[in-house]
């Protein structure tokens, strides 16, 4: 079939899904329906598998990026709409394309791509692993050795140093000379937490809270929450775990779900159903698989990028 040849309002109707799908979380209905609509016609395949790459290509963007452009662009809905119609009918090759390359990639010194971990050494001999879908920019000079994470998820292990050693976040900074902690932007807040030493969190307006070893915080705008125990998968993740202990389903697919493009929906039904075992991140599919295999529940896939985890 010709890049050229969709119907325009086929196109449409595909980018109208697009737009309700990432406004809202997809219900049982919502994907029937798109399953009823993609199959009436190979143009309507054709068009949906066009919407997919979009959102592929969207799905890397850095959070909060596209709703904010759509603020500033002061176009209605059906405006956006016609503009994604447009990009799908003449650009379906460029959107596969940006599927493969993170937007972050373009001026972040580090960056992952969904489902990626990357172990580096920087400049000093300190280490760093970022975690899924994360970025990172690296400013080391005579005075200080600076990081400063613009989203996801990093672990550092920062060495002894005469100078000190600063992570800079959306919320606040993390000051050590030398220790080894995990830093997660969760978007509304930051959470940090130790695994050997000690790091001081500063927030503008607040005296500074020291985090010790074996210890995590969670600060954002509101100041500072107590402090409790450090979770197991502040540091697990680096070795392609997810530990639950009598975890929520929910939860758990949240977190899978950072580790997969499109949709990985949990049927309301099952939200409370607790989970106990070690799930594997670096094949997302396996581990549903595994989940499968743990509990009273069933896959339904209407495509690869959306997954709903129903009762069996």
């Amino acid at each position: 079939m010709s890049e050229q040849a969709l119907d325009p309002g086929i196109l449409g109707e595909a980018a109208d899904w697009l737009v309700r799908l990432n406004e809202h979380p997809a219900s049982s209905a919502d994907l029937q329906a798109i399953e009823q609509w993609r199959a009436r016609s190979a143009q309507h395949a054709e068009a949906w598998r066009r919407a997919e790459a979009l959102f592929g290509g969207l799905r890397q963007l850095p959070a909060g990026v596209g709703r904010q452009s759509l603020q500033r662009s002061g176009l209605s809905r059906r405006q956006m709409l016609n503009r994604l119609g447009v990009l799908m009918a003449v650009a379906p090759a460029a959107w596969l394309a940006a599927r493969q390359l993170p937007w972050a990639e373009w001026n972040a010194d580090l960056r992952t791509a969904v489902g990626e971990r990357k172990h580096l050494r920087l400049p000093d001999g300190s280490q760093i692993t970022l975690n899924t879908d994360s970025a990172v920019n690296v400013a080391f000079n005579a005075r200080e050795r600076r990081l400063s994470l613009l989203e996801g998820e990093i672990l550092v292990d920062a060495l002894p140093d005469p100078r000190p050693f600063l992570v800079d976040s959306r919320h606040g900074r993390l000051r050590t000379p030398a220790a080894r902690f995990s830093l997660r932007d969760l978007g509304d807040a930051c959470r940090v937490a130790v695994l050997d030493r000690e790091v001081s969190v500063e927030l503008p307006g607040y005296a500074s809270q020291m985090v010790g070893a074996g210890q995590q915080l969670l600060f954002g705008a509101q100041g500072f929450q107590s402090l409790q125990t450090a979770d197991a998968n502040a540091s697990a993740w680096e070795n392609g775990m997810l530990l639950a202990q009598g975890m929520r389903l929910d939860d758990l697919l949240g977190e899978l779900s950072r580790y997969r493009s499109g949709f990985l929906r949990c049927d309301p039904r099952l939200a409370n159903l607790r989970v106990t075992g070690a799930i594997p991140l670096g094949d997302s599919d396996a581990g549903l698989a595994l989940l499968v295999d743990m509990l009273p529940v069933k896959l339904r896939r209407m495509t690869r990028y959306w997954v709903t985890v129903e009762p069996a």
